[in-house]
């Protein structure tokens, strides 16, 4: 299926945690929290202003960001 954002949205893949400590002690999926770290997979034309004019985003497909644990919509 392939997603096409609109206007000043994106579309993020979660960049999963790693399974081990550094340590070399193996984490539970219980003791886990979900990753509030992705990579952008597709973004919108951008935000357009009163007057009309649309302003592109900074961010492009490819770029990995950070969020907050509770922002944005799960798509599964």
């Amino acid at each position: 299926m392939t997603f096409r954002p609109l206007h000043d949205r994106v579309l993020v893949r979660r960049v999963e945690a790693e399974e081990k400590t550094a340590g070399g002690i193996i984490i539970p999926d219980s003791a886990k929290e979900k990753p509030a770290e992705g990579e952008i997979v597709a973004v919108g034309s951008g935000a357009r202003s009163d007057d009309g004019k649309v302003t592109p985003l900074d961010v492009k497909a490819g770029d990995r960001v950070l969020f907050g644990k509770w922002s944005g919509t799960e798509v599964k």
